[in-house]
């Protein structure tokens, strides 16, 4: 009300001070960090600060300014705050690594080639057991192209028991309803199925668990991500334009969740006529090649379109099963050697980088004269 009256007068000066008055007001409201506010030749001193000019007296607008020491605390600080309510990372008992197959639009085979990626991971080493979760809850395909029916047994410790075909272990929500029954869940209840899928499970003793996720990036994607340690992703795309906007998300996605991206698999690359031969790239060519270099990743592998390939899936006799000597079989098993490739480098780099840790911690306590560990 004092400055309403101050600039309800006519004088030059009453305006001034009634705009001085005004402004302090302003920056009491504001809590301004060590503030003074002076006109005619005093200004509104900070902790650093910029000068504005405003009519006629000049103003110093606070910004205040850490020091490399106080700004790393509050990144800290800022990620221990962001970090809190989300779940602690848990392995999947008597599971070795875990590997899930993503992409970011559905119908580009993804399914398919996770049903064939855990065949030949065991197919190039038969000392292998491998697994297969199925945590597309909506449309889960694994029942059918693994030749699987029926409800999970439970074990004397109350757990599921997978179902066995082919040499792998599979569990997927499609063995706990009907085969036609729509999942009309909202997403708490798509979470807790989630958690009963990880944790309510009695594996065994696996040397891989093949994860075939739904496509998207959404609340599946991330909950699986952060809910188990996860030792790699493969990103399954066509060529396509479309489908390759969708598999650069999902790429990031992992990357921003801290999985490792093992490389892409571009699928449906060619199709060859089989009575002339000739060779038609019906998706496009090579599209997977260019967002790998985008991406800095590797081609895992390309799969043709091929229709014994879609004949051996919904049959439920997947290609890798039922005619391993083709050349459809065979490129799946050479993603396979790729990806057990990758997956030992990471697991060496990663023992690596506790040795050093540990080295660090070791010479660490030498110097304070502490005991050794």
């Amino acid at each position: 009300m004092e400055a309403e009256r101050c600039y309800g007068t006519s004088s030059p000066r009453a305006r001034r001070d009634g705009f001085r008055i005004g402004l302090q007001a302003v920056f009491r409201a504001m809590g301004v960090w060590r503030r003074l506010l002076v006109f005619g030749g005093v200004s509104l001193r900070g902790c650093g600060g910029v000068r504005v000019p405003l009519g006629g007296s000049r103003l110093v607008i606070c910004r205040r300014q850490f020091s490399g020491a106080e700004s790393e605390t509050l990144k800290q600080r800022r990620s221990q705050i962001m970090s809190r309510g989300l779940p602690k990372q848990k392995p999947i008992e008597g599971v070795k690594q875990v590997i899930v197959v993503a992409s970011g639009k559905g119908g580009v085979g993804k399914s398919t080639t996770a049903v064939n990626l855990a065949l030949a991971l065991a197919a190039n080493d038969s000392s292998k057991a491998v697994g297969l979760l199925d945590v597309d809850v909506y449309g889960p395909s694994i029942p059918k192209m693994m030749n699987l029916k029926g409800n999970p047994e439970l074990s004397q410790s109350n757990l599921m028991r997978p179902l066995l075909n082919y040499g792998i272990a599979c569990m997927s929500m499609g063995f706990l309803v009907e085969e036609t029954a729509p999942l009309v869940w909202r997403g708490l209840m798509v979470m807790s199925a989630i958690e009963k899928l990880l944790r309510q499970v009695d594996w065994g003793q696996l040397d891989y668990l093949v994860v075939d996720m739904p496509p998207g990036t959404g609340d599946v994607q991330l909950s699986v991500s952060q809910n188990i340690p996860i030792s790699g992703a493969v990103i399954v795309s066509t060529p396509q334009d479309i489908a390759l906007m969708d598999a650069h998300k999902g790429a990031e996605m992992f990357r921003k969740v801290h999985v490792p991206v093992l490389g892409l698999v571009q699928n449906m690359s060619v199709f060859q006529c089989p009575k002339c031969k000739h060779k038609t790239h019906i998706f496009g060519a090579d599209g997977a090649r260019r967002l790998a270099r985008t991406l800095d990743l590797d081609i895992l592998g390309d799969i043709p379109l091929h229709l014994n390939i879609r004949e051996a899936s919904d049959t439920g006799q997947p290609i890798v099963f039922s005619q391993p000597e083709s050349d459809e079989a065979k490129a799946y098993l050479r993603i396979a050697t790729e990806v057990e490739h990758f997956m030992k480098f990471i697991f060496q780099r990663t023992h690596l980088e506790k040795h050093l840790v540990w080295l660090r911690l070791r010479e660490r306590e030498r110097v304070k004269g502490f005991p050794r560990l």
